[in-house]
């Protein structure tokens, strides 16, 4: 591979450069990080307003008021908590800037048809990412939280839900939507690749229900039907979705 500059690099050279790459990675992810560990209230304004009734999801579908306290156990824990969110929020802030430097490390060794394809690659799945944890933040999580937070097996059973807890699956939550919505780019990948089609697909489509049924089980671990149908239906969605790209790649490889 060469360099911008035309010349052929070694080995060597190309590690040099990717521990550059690396190096710029983890200073933006910690600046980021640092300033939303100082910015701590309006942080966690964000990251605990589904707690309460006065957040959009409820307000639209008129839930009754409601409010979910949440306690801490350990003497770290807070402290602990506090730093993990911002860090997350500093990987999550600065993921495009990482793109670009992963795609910057990668594309003098790609052709220009390449190229195209890889952006396009990054692109789609950034914003499928990003939609997937969106969705989580704005629907799935706030439902699984009120269904679980509130329920009661009798009133002289108090419900004491911890930071710790609360925290772990929101933030697991976020990461497992945005990996289950990247389903039509890895379609989109193996449709162009010719591993899959779009007959084979639609064959399968009982079988792909009966997996998404099982996943949303997973991902929201509730016996509320309502909350299992709403984590179930946009995954179905973009299993159609995925149907109709693999055969818009297909359509496109042909001619």
């Amino acid at each position: 591979m060469k360099s911008e500059s035309g010349q052929t690099m070694t080995f060597w050279d190309h590690l040099d450069e990717l521990r550059g790459v690396i190096v710029r990675m983890l200073l933006v992810i910690m600046l980021v990080a640092t300033v939303a560990f100082v910015m701590k209230d309006e942080l966690f304004a964000v990251v605990l307003a589904p707690r309460t009734s006065d957040f959009i999801t409820y307000r639209l579908i008129g839930v009754e008021p409601f409010e979910i306290h949440l306690m801490n156990t350990g003497l770290t824990e807070q402290f602990m908590v506090h730093l993990k969110t911002a860090v997350y929020a500093g990987v999550l802030v600065a993921s495009p800037y990482i793109i670009y430097l992963l795609f910057g490390f990668v594309a003098p060794a790609l052709y220009d048809n390449e190229r195209h394809f890889a952006t396009l690659l990054c692109a789609s799945g950034y914003l499928m990412f990003m939609l997937g944890t969106a969705l989580n933040y704005l629907l799935i999580f706030p439902l699984t939280l009120k269904f679980l937070g509130t329920y009661q097996v009798s009133e002289d059973v108090a419900n004491m839900l911890t930071l710790q807890s609360y925290m772990d699956t929101l933030l697991t939550m976020n990461l497992v939507m945005g990996i289950v919505f990247e389903l039509p780019v890895v379609s989109w990948i193996l449709g162009r690749m010719g591993l899959i089609d779009a007959k084979l697909m639609q064959a399968m489509r009982r079988h792909a229900v009966v997996a998404i049924l099982i996943v949303a089980a997973i991902i929201t671990p509730t016996t509320d039907a309502f909350t299992l149908f709403v984590v179930a239906l946009p995954i179905w969605l973009l299993y159609e979705l995925s149907i109709v790209i693999v055969r818009m790649t297909k359509q496109t490889n042909t001619e």
